[in-house]
C-alpha cells in the first residue's frame, strides 16, 4: 500500500486533529459575486433542495426516503451554501461512508453550475478530505464518472493504484 501512504504522509501532522466546535458547523469560505459560501456538516438537509441541486446538473432522481438513509449513514456530509443578505441557498453537497478506522469513500460531489469554475468543488473536495483525515482515515477512494476524472487527478486521486480493481455486483 505504498501508494496511500505517499499520497497522505504529507498531511500525517494533521492526523487526529479535529476541527474546533465552531469550524465543524458553519465555516465562511470564500466571496462569489454578492455572495458568502459556507461549509456545513450538519445532516439537517431540507432533501428538496438537495433534490433540486442535483437535477440542476442533470442527475437522475432517487427516492427521498433512500436518499434521507443515506445521508443517515455516512460517516461524513459536509454541503456549501451560498449566504446571500439572510437567503441561504444549497450550492454543494458531498458524503463519505467509512469503517470508522481505515478506510472512506466518497459519494454524490455536486456543485451547482452557477457556482462551478470557481474552485468550489476543489474547495469541497479539499474539505472532505481534511475532515476525514482528522478521523485519522487514510484510505480515501471514489468513484467518477469519466467526464470528472481529470477533475479529481488534480485533487491527487489516481485510476487503479497499483493494480488494484473495483468489482461490481449488482442484482439481476
Amino acid at each position: 500500500m505504498g501508494f496511500w501512504k505517499s499520497l497522505f504522509s504529507a498531511s500525517e501532522a494533521t492526523a487526529g486533529t479535529k476541527p474546533a466546535e465552531s469550524e465543524r458547523y458553519t465555516t465562511p469560505m470564500m466571496t462569489v459575486g454578492n455572495s458568502r459560501v459556507f461549509f456545513s456538516t450538519d445532516r439537517e438537509i431540507d432533501l428538496y433542495e438537495l433534490e433540486e441541486l442535483c437535477d440542476a446538473v442533470g442527475w437522475s432522481r432517487r427516492p427521498l426516503r433512500k436518499v434521507k438513509k443515506a445521508i443517515q449513514h455516512s460517516f461524513l456530509v459536509v454541503s456549501m451554501w451560498e449566504q446571500r443578505g439572510t437567503q441561504r441557498r444549497l450550492v454543494g453537497f458531498s458524503r463519505a461512508t467509512s469503517d470508522h478506522a481505515f478506510n472512506a469513500t466518497i459519494w454524490d460531489v455536486v456543485v451547482h453550475p452557477d457556482f462551478q469554475g470557481n474552485g468550489l468543488g476543489k474547495a469541497l473536495m479539499r474539505q472532505m478530505i481534511k475532515r476525514l483525515r482528522s478521523e485519522d482515515i487514510s484510505n480515501i477512494t471514489l468513484f467518477a464518472d469519466p467526464q470528472v476524472v481529470e477533475f479529481y487527478r488534480t485533487l491527487g486521486f489516481m485510476s487503479d493504484p497499483e493494480g488494484i480493481k473495483g468489482m461490481f455486483w449488482y442484482p439481476d
